[in-house]
């Protein structure tokens, strides 16, 4: 039996392949258990800059929980002596996560599957994929998923998607910004690979700080948001790679970053 998810080295990246095509690249325990440790692994490592999320072939990026009778660790079926979800335990991490992760939609993303997509940083979309909720179909609402939908979409589109189980297109999801760029299906490697080469080019504290501080401001209130920015601000001028930057700026050249 094959591993349920690929961890494979590209450079600067470390990608994480949901290897399930012949279920569309369905979600179980197992494979959400081994995502989390392929991100938790990729920080550990110095010289990963961008971790890629994404699905084995080419017909889905992941279409959610499996739904097979015969399936294990299905998303909503928990002990209620202790509740906690292990897709909860996976979008916690992702929060934490100091490296930026890419989604590389290569296929449909639907329920879980967009869920999974709305709670990374960054996703190129191939243009044949859709993008969908269609949990009302089968008498459920996406309510796992529903905190990174609703800071991802507006509020009208979002509930158009979660009422009606209606699935957009690659165009319509890039005209929501479910995504930050469409590309036909040959060249998402391409445009996966120019990404992470801006990433790696970028300072490592500049953009780890900020996503501490994006995931703390997202829940402030605006006053709040300010007091904790006229903090950080400061002490990122501190860091080595602040200080590397601007000497660089000056002398014209390019940025020696240390991640420091």
């Amino acid at each position: 039996m094959s591993d349920p998810v690929l961890m494979e080295r590209r450079g600067p990246a470390l990608w994480i392949t949901i290897n399930r095509p012949e279920r569309r690249n369905a979600i179980n325990e197992a494979v959400i258990r081994a995502i989390g440790g392929g991100i938790t692994e990729a920080q550990g490592m110095d010289d990963v800059r961008a971790i890629v999320l994404t699905g084995a072939g080419d017909k889905a990026f992941c279409a959610g929980g499996d739904l097979n009778p015969t399936a294990e660790g299905i998303p909503f079926v928990v002990d209620p002596a202790n509740p906690r979800n292990y897709v909860v335990d996976l979008f916690k991490l992702v929060e934490d996560c100091s490296l930026p992760i890419i989604a590389r939609v290569n296929g449909h993303a639907l329920a879980g599957g967009l869920g999974l997509l709305c709670a990374c940083d960054l996703a190129i979309a191939a243009d044949h994929a859709t993008f969908g909720t269609p949990e009302s179909k089968i008498g459920l609402f996406p309510m796992m998923i529903l905190p990174y939908l609703m800071r991802t979409l507006s509020r009208r589109r979002l509930m158009e998607l979660c009422i009606t189980g209606d699935a957009l297109t690659a165009a319509e999801a890039l005209e929501a910004g479910l995504v930050n760029k469409v590309v036909p299906a040959g060249e998402l490697d391409q445009a996966t690979d120019e990404l992470i080469t801006r990433i790696a080019g970028r300072s490592p504290t500049a953009i780890r700080l900020g996503k501490m501080g994006f995931h703390a401001m997202q829940d402030m209130s605006i006053r709040e948001a300010l007091e904790f920015a006229q903090l950080m601000l400061p002490m990122m001028a501190r860091t080595e790679d602040a200080r590397e930057g601007m000497r660089a700026f000056q002398e014209k050249r390019q940025p020696n970053w240390t991640g420091r």
